[in-house]
């Protein structure tokens, strides 16, 4: 679907930051990785994104062999992005259950959230762990991007900003301080791959502990601006990527429209978004959707900055890197979202259903932030879980201004081969205190699934006029 090289080397950088590896020791935190340490990306020493090729010592992760670009073999009816994706791993039998009565023997691999979920819902709570398969991938452009990046990229303005990359990963080695790693990590997040253009349907739900819920569906377009294969460095604007969305059901939202300007810096120039309300037929600027503002259609049950498991401005709080771990993680998730399983399948009391999940051990970046002195958040610190094959933020662990555990998300991640990019095919926010849940993503009942293409749309596809127009 994507020209293999539109774009390869004589893109510029923009402001990003400054990333080291984990397998090399440090590099001063003023420059990017040296040429001969790029070179190491897509060797045989690591895979184009960064990570260790080699499988684990154990044998239990496999080395890296490229990922999957394609469905599976012999698959008919399948025609691209925007269909179901066929699970290429559908013969795969669980190796083993992990339940609240043998979570002592597995503790090593489960991080704290998890741990946390088996234990409040030890009778219906459980992880069926799957052979690992490493099927992350990226087109060539992007990898050759990416090794440019490793040597350009830096971190500016205390972190809260990036310089020196376009169209890749900016840091997939990480360097300099054990600061500078931990935040490079989450600008690897916000800036990874997932396409140069996004439209899909899909719904959302908070789950009352009963297992109640209700739908609030939408559509949504998004244009990842880093990745515009016909910009470059300087083009960007400050302007990270562009998302619109309308509000289709139920009937009292119905019309509203949201527009958001994810800024890159967004200490030096905040988010800019808009907000559509069909009562009143106006737009209006929404400069509060960001950091720690209710998003009213999760029922507080998620934050502005947890759309995506994190988003936004890095500035209150310190950031640490506790190093490359393994962890079993949601991974490969494709048949929680194949076409024909029902919401009421999905949706069942306290969490998620257990039996559609499909779970791996896998390498994770660990990154730790806690609350600057003096900052306001919701969350006194975050625990963020990171795939080290395709930098998305996989789980996160969070925590309430008296320390304990309160909030704990997870991306359902899985591979849209078509693109080829590991993505989210859901998210689900788990409330600890009050047993509720929400999930965002749902499309399994819409016809179609999120379709991905090289559409660049024109400059007033995303303005305030398309805002109001959008929602009428």
């Amino acid at each position: 679907m994507f020209d293999s090289n539109p774009h390869k080397g004589p893109v510029s950088r923009l402001t990003l930051g400054v990333f080291a590896l984990f397998m090399f020791c440090a590099i001063p935190a003023m420059g990017a990785v040296s040429p001969e340490k790029a070179e190491l990306l897509g060797s045989d020493r690591l895979t184009p994104a960064g990570a260790p090729r080699a499988g684990s010592e154990d044998g239990v992760i496999p080395a890296w062999d490229g990922g999957i670009e394609e469905p599976p073999p012999h698959v008919e009816g399948y025609d691209g992005s925007g269909d179901f994706h066929p699970d290429p791993y559908a013969g795969d039998d669980p190796r083993f259950t992990v339940t609240a009565d043998n979570m002592d023997e597995y503790s090593d691999y489960l991080t704290q959230g998890t741990q946390a979920l088996l234990k409040t819902y030890p009778e219906t709570y459980e992880l069926k762990v799957y052979p690992s398969r490493r099927s992350a991938a990226m087109p060539d452009w992007v990898a050759e991007n990416t090794r440019e990046n490793a040597t350009e990229a830096t971190l500016v303005a205390s972190g809260d900003g990036i310089e020196g990359a376009y169209g890749g990963i900016p840091f997939p080695i990480l360097h300099g301080t054990n600061e500078d790693h931990a935040m490079q990590a989450i600008w690897n997040h916000k800036t990874s791959w997932r396409g140069i253009h996004v439209n899909r349907r899909s719904g959302e739900a908070v789950v009352e502990p009963g297992g109640s819920y209700s739908l609030v569906m939408s559509e949504q377009d998004v244009f990842y601006n880093f990745y515009n294969p016909e910009g470059s460095e300087e083009t960007l604007d400050n302007t990270l990527f562009y998302y619109l969305s309308k509000t289709k059901s139920p009937a009292r939202l119905a019309g509203g429209a949201v527009l958001i300007h994810e800024t890159l810096n967004q200490v030096q120039e905040p988010r800019q978004a808009w907000g559509y309300n069909p009562g009143q037929r106006r737009v209006r600027r929404a400069p509060n959707l960001a950091y720690d503002s209710p998003v009213a259609a999760a029922e507080n049950l998620r934050t502005a900055d947890e759309t995506d498991l994190f988003n936004g401005a890095l500035d209150r709080y310190n950031w640490e890197y506790r190093g490359l771990k393994q962890y079993f993680i949601p991974y490969n998730n494709y048949r929680i979202a194949q076409e024909g399983v029902t919401y009421d399948e999905i949706l069942t009391p306290h969490h998620t259903n257990p039996d559609l999940q499909r779970w791996e051990r896998q390498r994770v970046h660990v990154v730790v932030a806690t609350l600057k002195e003096g900052q306001r958040h919701i969350f006194s610190k975050r625990v963020f879980y990171i795939d080290a094959d395709s930098w998305k933020v996989v789980s996160v662990d969070q925590y309430d201004s008296r320390g304990e555990l309160w909030r704990v998300s997870q991306a359902m991640l899985k591979n849209f081969y078509e693109v080829p990019t590991v993505w989210t095919a859901m998210d689900i926010f788990h409330d600890l205190q009050s047993r509720r849940y929400h999930v965002q993503g749902l499309d399994t009942e819409e016809g179609k699934t999120r379709v991905i293409t090289d559409k660049v749309p024109g400059e007033r596809y995303f303005t305030p006029r398309a805002v109001r127009r959008r929602g009428r």
